[in-house]
Order: C-alpha cells, then sequence, then structure tokens
C-alpha cells in the first residue's frame, strides 16, 4: 500500500473509530489506526491531520444522519443557550461542533467555563436539578501529561463542560485541528449567531417552551443509575447487580424489537422500582414514572410479574383473562422472555448512557415519522 493510500485508510479508520465513540480523541484515534492497518511503525508526521480525519467523520454523517443533522444542530445550539444562560456566572463559551455545525449523531454540547472551585458550578447545576458527573482526567500527549476537570451533565443533549482556571477566561486555546485560535461564542455571540443563521426563530419563545415540556431522560437516569448498588437474590439473579440485570433485558429487547420505543423503554425500566422500594418494586417504579411515561410502557412495567406468574400457572383466572385480551399481550411475554433470559454472569451490555441515547434517538425518528 503507497503511502498516501496507507494514509488514507488511518484518515478513514480513525474517522470509524471516534464516529462510532469508541475512542473520542483524535491522538489516540489515528495511532490506533494505525497500529492496525500498518505492522511497522509509522513516524508521526506521515500520520493523517486532525483535519483530515474530521473531514472523514464527517463523511460519515453525512451518509447516516442526512438532514436529520440540520435540525440537530439548531436544537442544541437552542440548549446550548439554555444552559449557557444558567452558568452564566462563569463566562461560558460554546465551542466544537455545536459551535462549528460540524456535529454528529452522540455528539456531546462542549462549553468552557471558569472557576477557580469546580463546586461552584456544580452548585448551581444542582440547584437547577441537572444530574452530573465530575472527572478529573490525565491526557498525556508528547511526553506531557496535563490533568483536566470535566463535568459531565445528562440532559436533552449531553454536555461536557471543562472547567478552566479564572484567569484563564481571556486565554486564546488553539484548535488541535487547524492548530488557529478555536471557534467559540459567548452568550451575547451565540444569540447573535441563533438569529443570523435562523431568521424565523424566537429565541426566547423557543427556550421557554422547552422548560415547559421537561425532559425524562435525567429522571430515568437518576432511577437507573443506583440500581448499580442494589443486589438481587443469587438464587433468582445470579448475574449481579439490578442495573446490569437491566441492561441485560434491554439488550435482549432490542435484539427483538428495535424500533419499539415504547417496549424497549418498558424493558429498561421495568426493575427501578428496586432501588425505592424492594417489597413494592412495581408499585414504587410506576409511583416514580407518573407523567413520564405511556399507558403501554406502563402496561408492561406493571405487569411484568404477572407475566411470570402466568408463565408459571399460578395467575389467577380473571387477570389471566384480562392479559389474554390486551393487544400488547404478545410483547409482555416477550418481555418476560428477555426478563428471564436477562440473567448471565459475564454477559456483554452497553453503557447505562448508550441505552438512554438509543432510546432519545429512537424517539426522534419515531416523532419525525409522525409529522
Amino acid at each position: 500500500m503507497s503511502d498516501v493510500k496507507l494514509r488514507q485508510a488511518i484518515a478513514l479508520e480513525a474517522a470509524r473509530l471516534m464516529y462510532e465513540r469508541i475512542e473520542s480523541e483524535y491522538f489516540t484515534a489515528k495511532r490506533k489506526a494505525a497500529k492496525r492497518l500498518c505492522r511497522r511503525s509509522i513516524k508521526p508526521e506521515d500520520l493523517p491531520s486532525n483535519a483530515e480525519i474530521r473531514e472523514q467523520i464527517q463523511l460519515f454523517a453525512r451518509l447516516h444522519e442526512g438532514d436529520k443533522r440540520t435540525a440537530n444542530l439548531r436544537d442544541m445550539r437552542l440548549e446550548a443557550l439554555r444552559m449557557m444562560r444558567l452558568l452564566r456566572q462563569f463566562r461560558p463559551r460554546l465551542i466544537g461542533s455545536v459551535m462549528t455545525g460540524h456535529v454528529r449523531k452522540g455528539s456531546d454540547i462542549d462549553l468552557h467555563v471558569f472557576s477557580d472551585s469546580p463546586a461552584l458550578i456544580t452548585d448551581v447545576l444542582e440547584q437547577a436539578g441537572c444530574q452530573y458527573d465530575l472527572e478529573r482526567k490525565q491526557v498525556v500527549k508528547h511526553g506531557v501529561a496535563r490533568i483536566f476537570t470535566h463535568i459531565h451533565v445528562y440532559d436533552r443533549f449531553n454536555f461536557e463542560l471543562t472547567v478552566y482556571p479564572e484567569d484563564k477566561a481571556h486565554y486564546v486555546f488553539k484548535s488541535s485541528i487547524t492548530g488557529k485560535p478555536i471557534e467559540r461564542a459567548s452568550i451575547r455571540e451565540l444569540e447573535e449567531l441563533l438569529t443570523r443563521e435562523y431568521p424565523d426563530l424566537n429565541l426566547d419563545e423557543e427556550l421557554q417552551a422547552a422548560e415547559s415540556a421537561p425532559d425524562p431522560y435525567p429522571v430515568f437516569r437518576r432511577l437507573l443509575a443506583p440500581l448499580e448498588n442494589v443486589q438481587d437474590s443469587p438464587r433468582y439473579h445470579p448475574e449481579g447487580d439490578v442495573l446490569y440485570h437491566s441492561l441485560q433485558v434491554f439488550e435482549l429487547a432490542r435484539e427483538r424489537r428495535p424500533y419499539d420505543e415504547e417496549f424497549l423503554l418498558a424493558a429498561l425500566l421495568h426493575d427501578v422500582g428496586k432501588g425505592l422500594d424492594r417489597s413494592h418494586h412495581v408499585e414504587a417504579g410506576l409511583q416514580a414514572l407518573d407523567g413520564l411515561i405511556t399507558e403501554r410502557t406502563r402496561f408492561f412495567i406493571e405487569h411484568h410479574m404477572h407475566a411470570h406468574a402466568y408463565r408459571e400457572g399460578q395467575l389467577g383466572a380473571r387477570l389471566r383473562r384480562e392479559l389474554e385480551a390486551s393487544p400488547d399481550f404478545e410483547e409482555l411475554m416477550l418481555l418476560h422472555e428477555c426478563d428471564v433470559g436477562g440473567r448471565v454472569p459475564g454477559a456483554a451490555v452497553g453503557t447505562l448512557d448508550e441505552a438512554l441515547d438509543y432510546l432519545r434517538e429512537l424517539e426522534r425518528n419515531n416523532n419525525e415519522g409522525r409529522e
């Protein structure tokens, strides 16, 4: 393979790794791609540039996502403005793909925020009811190690806030792609961008509408995440904690009904009540989810234990007839199969956030199909 073709192949493989969210750093992706494609060592100057890789990522996005990217970008910029207004005191700056327009499926909204104490930022997030994780990450590049503080906020779109000291607010950060000062926007600059790019947009009305329609996904995550620390009886659940079981059930359900949003949501949420009241987990779960799920999803969760009794021949005649008469009886029994099957020690599953991201994307696709 010629050097030019090898460089192109490395750029394509690195782009695939980043598009599929296997790698998040250009530096790591290009080296992993080179190792996969070439047995001999490659000089750093012979590797593709970050700009070459980004061009391939955008090609993947255009092929797989089409016109949805345009509407998605608009919504992400609006969400960025909402978060920036919330964090106004920390002089937020929008950077990255949402700023430049190079978004792809699963892109985060990247913000720089400036404070000598990350706790001040997390206090504001907690008061607003946001769910987040604080991460301190060491990045080694060209033999130099640096520690970065990130706050990952889980919302309608996920955010990555990078925290810098207050005295860095006017520092000129360089792009790893172009080597030039990064494109970034303050609150005022983002408002001007939105007005310019979307002349028919009423900012205040859009933001008020978003706030009046609360996003259920942060609530789902708050209910599911603690299940990692909830253990079921080893006799019935040898696989381990309840979250691991729930993710197994979700994976099995996705194999059988990949486009049934309500069914898949029930598969993921069916045991959330075990983190609230072990003795009455179905009732506790439904109470916590009240107003956040459809009647059909509620039906699956409400009757998933009845489906076990039905299969074992222990369900009363009246309730058995009611379930059999339901148009969702077949899917209820399928949920039972997934529930029983999702008890395998060591089974491969995705992460909680990957499951929630899949459901979000499915919801968006289904809503577009109904319009």
